[in-house]
């Protein structure tokens, strides 16, 4: 190995133990391993929209239980229907537990998801799902809040379709954004997960 070889060795070990050292004494001190640099974007936050029924929802509609909420509409061909439907099974395996957890179908197309499309729309599913769409402005503010892009695709023959976020929000007991919620597996293992939040 030639001097400068070795000289590199040293210095790069000298490095690699004097950052395991600091690394050490942050975890004795603390009793945890160092912090992550970067924070996870701020997600939810306030918004005003209405349900299917016509009645106001905000923000407030998180705190208290948590909830899971996703974003959609009602002319989507698969990924839409298909997460209504988990959810409406990870109902079904709550029990009476599913009183304690709210669940929300918000729009990315407001100008056809009206509260009546929607309460059609949501009668295939279980009942305790809730809609939400208000106008172009408030539902946009809404996908802001929850970092969720949406974009409207023009349809051969006319008409459009929607590419938007597919993601399951678990927001907490305090309306605080949790993870992404995942439904691709058994619904009694989604809701042994929920009950976690209970």
């Amino acid at each position: 190995m030639s001097a400068n070889a070795s000289r590199l060795l040293v210095v790069l070990t000298a490095f690699l133990a004097g950052l395991i050292a600091f690394s050490a004494a942050i975890f004795f001190v603390s009793g945890r391993s160092p912090a992550p640099i970067t924070q996870p974007s701020a997600i939810g936050g306030a918004f005003k929209l209405v349900d299917q029924n016509g009645q106001t929802v905000t923000e407030e509609a998180l705190k208290g239980k948590p909830s899971l909420v996703f974003f959609g509409f009602t002319h989507c061909p698969d990924v839409c229907p298909t997460a209504l439907f988990d959810m409406t099974e990870v109902y079904k395996a709550l029990g009476k537990d599913g009183e304690r957890v709210s669940a929300f179908f918000v729009t990315v197309d407001p100008e056809r998801d009206t509260p009546d499309v929607l309460k059609e729309y949501l009668s295939s599913f279980d009942p305790r799902l809730r809609g939400l769409t208000g106008d172009v402005a408030a539902v946009a503010a809404m996908e802001k809040a929850y970092r969720v892009y949406s974009k409207k695709v023009p349809l051969d023959g006319g008409g459009y379709t929607m590419d938007h976020t597919a993601l399951v929000y678990l927001m907490d007991k305090d309306g605080r954004f949790v993870a992404p919620f995942n439904l691709k597996r058994k619904p009694e293992e989604a809701a042994a997960d929920l009950r976690r939040y209970l």
